[in-house]
Order: structure tokens, then sequence, then C-alpha cells
């Protein structure tokens, strides 16, 4: 029997969302015949390598945001030896470092709103682009933090209470529709719309059940869809990630529509797997379930030794 540690909850804004994504995990692990135990993980590392003692066969990475998604756990499991789920080191700080991705992607030439990291200093004299634009952390996941800046808004753009360092990342506000596309291995899944009751699918719209709606396969022209699929594939393969990752999309169809309005705003390397979660649904709409999605994941568990 295979003996799996789940890493969940850790130290990041993303704390209570880690934890469900943990216990569905190690609930559906335990289902399909795995030795399964958990693991809450603060910021003591060798808190962290005492409790993977006796050392499991595989790490079940279910932490999110920093620390546990952008490379730092990754580099620990790598220096023990032990294989995880989801993306290695490198991938994981190059997803999380938002602005870093961004030359990534354009260097593999998919489409990308532009941006750059404005600091408070440049803030104070005066706003960095035209609105509306959006002003996110470069260095958090969930969309924790975004904003968009709008015309008439009077929030100061990065006011002294900015709880997340001391730049943020500006970019222009790309109006349209949300889509995401999970990818699995080398294989996109699927194209999800989503519809949210909030101003834009933020933190709260992600997580809180009933605020947004799914629609799987999303009712797009054929090109554009497989362009949506094509461009996450791409970007999964031009951060080097592995297992599962989520790409998110805005697509402009106030200007005609095509392919050439669809624009990449991210890649979350270790997308959600609560019961609202997009990668596990996109796994179920191609016939994959909940149960067989993590079993795939521990089986292709890798460490970078």
């Amino acid at each position: 029997m295979k003996r799996v540690a789940v890493l969940m909850g850790g130290p990041s804004a993303e704390r209570e969302v880690s934890l469900v994504s943990g216990k569905a995990c190690a609930e559906a692990l335990r289902a399909e015949g795995y030795d399964v135990t958990t693991v809450d993980v603060g910021r003591d590392v060798s808190a962290l390598i005492a409790a993977l003692e006796p050392r499991p066969d595989t790490v079940f990475n279910a932490l999110h945001g920093r620390w546990g998604e952008d490379g730092c756990v990754q580099g620990v499991l790598d220096l023990m030896g032990i294989p995880y789920t989801h993306s290695g080191l490198l991938a994981s700080a190059l997803a999380m470092d938002k602005p870093m991705a961004k030359r990534v992607f354009a260097a593999a030439g998919i489409r990308c709103p532009g941006g750059r990291l404005v600091t408070r200093e440049e803030f104070a004299k005066g706003e960095p682009m035209a609105r509306p634009y959006v002003m996110k952390p470069y260095n958090e996941g969930s969309s924790v933090g975004v904003r968009i800046v709008r015309q008439g808004d009077n929030m100061p753009p990065l006011a002294a209470e900015w709880p997340y360092g001391l730049a943020a990342l500006v970019e222009p506000f790309i109006a349209g529709r949300e889509l995401t596309v999970a990818v699995m291995g080398d294989r996109p899944l699927a194209v999800t719309e989503l519809i949210s009751k909030t101003k834009f699918y933020d933190y709260e719209a992600k997580y809180t059940d009933g605020i947004t709606q799914h629609l799987v396969p999303a009712p797009l022209p054929p090109a554009v869809y497989e362009a949506a699929l094509a461009n996450a594939l791409a970007a999964h393969r031009s951060l080097g990630c592995r297992g599962v990752s989520r790409s998110d999309f805005r697509y402009d169809d106030t200007q005609g529509g095509g392919p050439e309005q669809l624009y990449l705003l991210e890649v979350n390397t270790q997308p959600g797997m609560t019961p609202l979660s997009l990668a596990p649904e996109q796994a179920k709409h191609v016939g994959i379930s909940f149960r067989a999605l993590v079993s795939w994941m521990v089986e292709n568990a890798q460490c970078d030794v």
C-alpha cells in the first residue's frame, strides 16, 4: 500500500482553501486504497521534516499560495528526495512571480496583457496608466488582493495599508468573458466560462457556493475554444509545469471576437481541489472522476533530483 502524506493549510492567505482541498484529496485517496496521513504545514521547516518521518512514498501537495506554491516547499521535498504532486521548484517559482511569467509567455508567443511592477513611490507621483487598469500582488494566487481601478474610483491605488509588499503588478484591464482551462499532463481538459455575480471573478467568487456559474464546455466559437486549449497547453509547457495546472484567460468578444482577442492572465500550478474547484469539474466533464484524478496525480508524482 503506497503511503501518501497530504500537505495542507500552510501560512499563506489561502490557508482555509488549502485545508478544504487537502481534506477532499485525503478522503479520495483513502477511498482509492492509499495509506494517507495529513500534515498541517506551518513556517517551521524542521517541524515539516519531522512530520514526514517515516518518509512517505509520495507527498500530495495541497498547499496554495506563497511558500507552498512558489517553489519553497518543493525545494524542501527535492532535498529530501520525496516525489510530490504538481510542478517542480522552477516552474512553481516562475508561475508565482507574475512579471517573470509574463516574460516567459511572451517568449513563447502567448498573448497576455502588458504590465509592470509599480512601487509605492511611483504611485505617489501619479497613476501608472490610464484607467481602467488592474493592480494585483505580484506573488499571490486565487485573486488575493486583486483590484480593478475604474473611472470615478476614489480608492488610492497603492495606499499604505496595502499588505502585499512594496510594489504591485499593474496591467491594462481586459474587458470581456472569464475563461479557464485545466491541463492534466499533456492534455488540456476543457474550457469553462465563469459568470460571477460579483464585479469580477475574485476570491469570494471562487470559493463561495452560488456566486459563480460554471459553463463547461464554454459556449464559444470553435476557433476560440480550440485556441484556449492550445494556449493553456503552451503556457503549461513554457513554464515547465507537470501534473495538473490551470490557465486563466479573458476573451474580449466586444471587439469582434476571434482567437486574437484571447488573453492569458496567469497559470496556477496548484489549482484548487475543493468541491467548487474548476480542475476537478473539467476532469469530470471528460470522464475522469475526482478519485481517479487524485490517484493519477499521486502515481505521476516526481521530484527534481
